[in-house]
């Protein structure tokens, strides 16, 4: 790498990035290319083919460094408000027209883009790190049991929304998901107070 590309390195990461994750939204996966993504960024594509072998390899780079699906864990002093506020930007996430392509591309990780799978899984590991700070407060107060999985939980709650999402095409409401809280919470049996 030449002396002025190390300077302007970070400069340069950054406009490839902001390039790749907009041309995902405007255009959806299969239109992203290197050729859109150097003419977006205004950054030679031989600069990008150095750095990333692939869209994917770019793509994963963006996902990695951008804050776009950013979540702060609610912490509202009980933990079905707390999955509460969590499902409702989850679901904004997933929604949004800004967001929802890049959720998407996560999601479309496969077998058949393995740099875009690590990342995914990396996005979720480190999601479920954030996650376990919530359900620890929940044992602390006596809301849950210590041995709760944390993982099975946070896999029934966000993918049933992102299912409700990305397979069956449907905007969640409100009311669905109070109830996609409550049944991850309390189970199917009904008996359980709900406040």
């Amino acid at each position: 790498m030449q002396t002025n590309e190390l300077r302007r390195g970070p400069r340069m990461a950054q406009a490839i990035h902001d390039a790749a994750l907009r041309l995902l939204v405007e255009r959806g996966y299969d239109g992203l290319t290197i050729e859109g993504i150097a003419s977006r960024s205004g950054v030679n594509k031989t600069t990008i083919y150095r750095w990333w072998p692939s869209k994917d390899a770019v793509l994963a780079a963006a996902l990695t460094a951008s804050d776009a699906l950013a979540l702060a864990i609610p912490d509202t002093g009980s933990l079905r408000g707390d999955l509460r506020a969590l499902a409702r930007r989850i679901a904004e996430l997933v929604t949004d027209p800004a967001t929802a392509p890049i959720a998407g591309a996560l999601l479309a990780a496969g077998a058949d883009r393995p740099q875009l799978a690590v990342v995914a899984r990396e996005f979720f590991a480190d999601r479920l790190l954030q996650e376990r700070a919530m359900l620890d407060r929940a044992s602390e107060r006596g809301e849950v049991a210590a041995a709760v999985d944390p993982r099975s939980l946070m896999d029934l709650l966000a993918g049933a929304i992102w299912f409700r999402v990305f397979v069956r095409g449907e905007a969640p409401t409100e009311a669905d998901l109070d109830a996609v809280v409550d049944t991850v919470l309390y189970g199917l049996d009904g008996r359980a107070e709900v406040g």
